[in-house]
Parts: structure tokens; C-alpha cells; sequence
């Protein structure tokens, strides 16, 4: 790692060390550009849940895309238009579930409790 890396960079670069090639959480974006935009935050009891992943379903309910949770429980996903279902997975059986629309140019940001 250079002496100049950004933590996301270095976080990146762990995960992809890791063999995953797609960073956990990171830090949340607030301008989509030409993408729509799914992110948030996974918590229980107020806390984060920093194991587990998020999925994206699409409106047939067919899985598109997973990842994992960030340590402060982030996740991100850039998404098409439309409606989509967020489920989050995490260790002793949680699991739930959201509705979400995604926009291009937009940042939709949720905050999912398990």
C-alpha cells in the first residue's frame, strides 16, 4: 500500500486480496451521475451489522447481485431503473426484506433494521 492510499482504497484493496472483487461498504455517495444508485446501512438494535450481505432482487424476484456488509454494516449497489427488493442475509437466521425504486441520476438510501 502507498503512503498516499485513501481507507477506501486500502479497503478495496483488502477485499480484493481477499478474492472478492467488490469492496464491502465504503463510504455512502451522494451524487448518482448517471447511475441509480442503492445504498444504506444494516443495523440491529441501533448498532451496525458489519456480517452478512445484501442481495438484489429483481421485480420477478430472481437474485441479480450480492454483497457483502461493510464493517459499519454499508452496502452499495448500482442498479437499472426500477423496482427492486433488497434482502439482507446475516449469521442466526436474520434475514429481511425491502422494496426499493431505483432512478437514474438518483441515490436511494436506506437504513434496513433486523
Amino acid at each position: 500500500m502507498s503512503a498516499d492510499a485513501s481507507p477506501a482504497q486500502t479497503a478495496g484493496t483488502q477485499a480484493a486480496a481477499a478474492g472478492c472483487g467488490a469492496p464491502a461498504g465504503g463510504a455512502a455517495l451522494t451524487d448518482a451521475g448517471n447511475q441509480a444508485v442503492v445504498q444504506g446501512l444494516v443495523t440491529k438494535d441501533g448498532s451496525p451489522v458489519g456480517t452478512g450481505y445484501a442481495r438484489l432482487l429483481n421485480s420477478d424476484g430472481e437474485f441479480v447481485a450480492e454483497v457483502p456488509l461493510g464493517e459499519d454494516g454499508g452496502f452499495r449497489f448500482f442498479a437499472a431503473s426500477g423496482s427492486w427488493t433488497l434482502r439482507v442475509l446475516a449469521p442466526g437466521g436474520v434475514r429481511a426484506e425491502q422494496a426499493v425504486a431505483a432512478a437514474t441520476g438518483k441515490v436511494v438510501n436506506l437504513e434496513v433494521a433486523v
